[in-house]
């Protein structure tokens, strides 16, 4: 018996095969969950493919963060389906290209806007509406990154937008504690995924974390989603607020 068997969870943001996001649905499926995926319009034709691949057919929901009514619809679709959903994994995230590139100073109000919107704000709008179906108590999972609390080149907006992610995973916490629903968040190393890829030098910068980090070597995305796993599991049943690093111990190494 897999340890989410008969429990009803949300994925917000499969993209592809390589995004952490679709790994999270494999653990998550591999364990006996029951999935929802919610996806932007553009990645439809990705994600179809993949739910192919998963043992139980998921419910697929298209959704932009960006608009209540989307989401209200999404909470909608799966009430006619399920009586209630157990966990949510919020693995959403978006800037402006022009807003990575050079400096942080030159970011733009629209582009700082559009980062914290997308990144941080849609963790408390899509946990909200998942709320009233979280009857039984529940499991939040977001990912983070430690851009959050390093200025690391090229992260610029989306290391602010990180860092309001961090912060509203306490405060939901704190909100969400006493109806038994936890909100916590992976903090993952580099990975090449579709949006890494949009980073200006990533590829470089993957190349010397193996050096860099207490393991010597990059993480896998598998290792982020067991972890992802872990947290939405019973085993991490007394754990809430909290931000798990899963980076082969590079973020405690000194300079």
């Amino acid at each position: 018996m897999g340890a989410l068997e008969g429990k009803v969870g949300i994925i917000f943001g499969v993209a592809n095969h390589r995004s952490i996001a679709w790994s999270i649905a494999q653990a998550a499926d591999a364990e006996g969950a029951q999935l929802v995926l919610a996806y932007v319009e553009r990645m439809e034709r990705f994600v179809r493919d993949l739910a192919t691949q998963l043992s139980r057919p998921p419910l697929l929901i298209q959704c932009d963060v960006q608009d209540d009514a989307q989401i209200e619809q999404v909470y909608t679709q799966i009430r006619e389906q399920h009586p209630r959903l157990d966990f949510l994994v919020h693995a959403v995230a978006f800037a402006n290209r022009e807003d990575l590139d050079g400096r942080f100073i030159d970011t733009s109000r629209a582009g700082f806007l559009t980062a914290l919107d997308v990144s941080a704000y849609s963790l408390t709008a899509v946990t909200r509406g998942a709320l009233p179906l979280m009857t039984d108590g529940g499991s939040v999972v977001t990912l983070t990154y430690l851009g959050s609390v390093r200025a690391m080149p090229h992260y610029n907006v989306m290391g602010v937008a990180k860092a309001a992610l961090e912060a509203s995973v306490r405060y939901l916490a704190a909100d969400l504690g006493p109806q038994r629903v936890r909100v916590n968040a992976v903090s993952a190393g580099p990975i090449q995924t579709l949006s890494a890829r949009g980073i200006a030098g990533f590829s470089e910068f993957l190349s010397s974390m193996s050096d860099r980090s207490a393991l010597k070597r990059n993480v896998e995305v598998s290792e982020v989603a067991q972890a992802s796993l872990f947290l939405l599991g019973p085993g991490a049943s007394g754990i809430t607020g909290q931000v798990l690093y899963v980076d082969g111990g590079f973020s405690m190494m000194g300079g």
